[in-house]
């Protein structure tokens, strides 16, 4: 059993939303879950690995009067145009997940419910921020 974790960070990243899937599920669908979150106008970008590359995906941040900076898709017809400068910004993603990694518990899932689980996640985030 895996479980992939979707995540929201602010620029400083620090994390604002996050949701939980299966982890044969696609990334696009809880992607848009994810900002289902949001209102309108409240974030300005946001920056996605190519896995988050969809149209629906660009319409739904597109609703939220964002910007979408995701690079696109090898397999895409049409090739959208990002801003590579501001793409460099999304290693604060990363960056997060590597930290909240450091606590083993996240890390090897030792939780058998995915609600526990997503308390662990939510106070590895929290553990992190305050260190």
């Amino acid at each position: 059993m895996n479980t992939k974790v979707h995540a929201a960070v602010d620029a400083a990243g620090h994390l604002a939303e996050m949701h939980l899937s299966p982890g044969q599920d696609g990334d696009g669908p809880h992607g848009r879950d994810l900002l289902k979150e949001f209102e309108p106008g409240q974030i300005q970008h946001v920056l996605g690995d190519a896995a988050y590359d969809g149209d629906e995906t660009r319409k739904a941040i597109k609703g939220l009067k964002a910007k979408a900076c995701i690079k696109p898709s090898k397999n895409r017809t049409t090739r959208k145009r990002y801003d590579k400068t501001r793409y460099r910004n999304r290693n604060q993603v990363e960056r997060f997940f590597n930290r909240i990694k450091q606590c083993r518990r996240v890390a090897t899932r030792y939780e058998k419910t995915i609600e526990n689980f997503a308390s662990f996640v939510w106070l590895a985030a929290l553990i992190v921020d305050l260190i």
